[in-house]
């Protein structure tokens, strides 16, 4: 028999039941502008509101040869 501390043991929950239970319980929005369920108008939506609250996105650039 294993004893797990309260919280820590059972199922997971899958990362869209997460976001879904933040949206209902807390009025929080966890949206990827690459979610294919959205429509071009509402990924560019999501970024133009990320980059008002949060500036712009930090895009990695490639590493140059040598």
């Amino acid at each position: 028999m294993r004893w797990y501390p309260r919280g820590y043991g059972g199922t997971r929950r899958d990362p869209d039941r997460v976001k879904q239970d933040g949206w209902h319980e807390h009025g929080l929005l966890a949206v990827s502008i690459d979610d294919p369920r959205l429509t071009w108008p509402e990924q560019e939506l999501v970024r133009q509101l990320g980059e008002k609250l949060y500036g712009p996105r930090i895009v990695p650039r490639e590493m140059a040869n040598g």
